[in-house]
């Protein structure tokens, strides 16, 4: 029981929680993209990439082609995360997605109650997605996903069921694109031993627009507006903005700041460069190559990587 304790405080640290969370399954929230985690996590109106599936369903709906993505994340210490994503269009019925994100703790040393070493476990965690999407009206599209979640520590294991709610609409001639989206809805089949925990429930919101007379793109999500604050105003305290250049035909630049990750990580009076990020993604051929850095302050920083491309 205590390496269960100690070991799901140690997740609450590392993903930017207070010890006061109730919640389980935060490897949810991480982004796993490298392009949305560059853009600071300003996703939910996101209507031309593939991993939108994690972020607000009913982007899949402007999609072309079978899109089919992968990405990892270098995570903290032994933590690795990766995910797969694809999309497909069933004619008269709508578009499809499906993908998987996976989470590696790495291997931990097990203890008896003097402090003796008696062998070793591991610790995963599992989610499998399966979306649907398609128009509701002009310019207006909908969309939700299934999550089956798996979590296991040692020899103990839990596992839910939640849905993703989304709404995306456009407005083409004037480069706009709006997303709202309710991620985690749901709770828990099993859990670790008899009390059950909630699942990271988020409400968000967003907007992006393409400029006209620049290569540039730029993006502000609101996160987490469901979560209890002190005033009103300080609910859209987890806010992020991204902005990506076009530097050539093969060739993106991109940036994105996360309020609340900076203010989770500040230590002291010092924050460092936390809840900045910065990313490229290039083309060869039909593949596209991302590449993001997310800094965590003095904790440190993530990398991820990410190829995609059509089938």
């Amino acid at each position: 029981m205590k390496r269960i304790v100690f070991l799901s405080l140690t997740f609450l640290v590392l993903f930017g929680n207070t010890i006061f969370s109730q919640n389980t399954y935060d490897f949810l929230r991480v982004d796993m993209s490298a392009r949305a985690a560059a853009l600071g996590g300003s996703f939910v109106s996101n209507n031309d990439d593939v991993d939108v599936i994690f972020y607000n369903p009913a982007g899949l709906e402007s999609l072309t082609s079978n899109p089919v993505s992968f990405s990892f994340v270098k995570y903290l210490m032994d933590i690795n995360l990766a995910s797969l994503s694809f999309s497909t269009q069933y004619e008269d019925i709508g578009r499809f997605g499906a993908a998987v994100k996976y989470i590696n703790y790495g291997s931990f040393d097990e203890t008896d109650m003097n402090g003796k070493t008696i062998g070793t476990f591991n610790a995963n965690e599992l989610a499998l997605i399966v979306g649907y999407a398609n128009k509701l009206d002009r310019n207006l599209f909908y969309g939700a996903d299934v999550k089956f979640i798996y979590s296991g520590i040692a020899d103990r294991t839990s596992t839910a069921m939640a849905v993703d709610l989304g709404l995306h609409y456009a407005i083409p001639d004037k480069n706009w694109n709006f997303g709202f989206a309710i991620l985690n809805v749901g709770g828990q089949l099993s859990s670790y031993y008899n009390t059950k925990e909630n699942l990271p429930l988020d409400v968000l919101i967003g907007a992006s627009k393409r400029l006209e007379n620049l290569p540039l793109r730029l993006s502000l999500d609101f996160h987490r507006l469901n979560q209890d604050r002190d005033n009103f105003a300080q609910r859209f305290k987890a806010f992020s903005v991204g902005a990506e250049f076009t530097l050539s035909k093969v060739m993106k630049l991109r940036f994105g700041y996360d309020n609340e990750r900076r203010a989770d990580f500040k230590i002291g009076t010092t924050a460092g460069i936390a809840g900045f990020n910065v990313g490229l993604g290039f083309k060869v051929s039909d593949y596209q190559f991302d590449y993001a850095y997310s800094s965590l302050g003095l904790v440190g920083g993530l990398h991820r990587i990410g190829v995609s491309t059509s089938l």
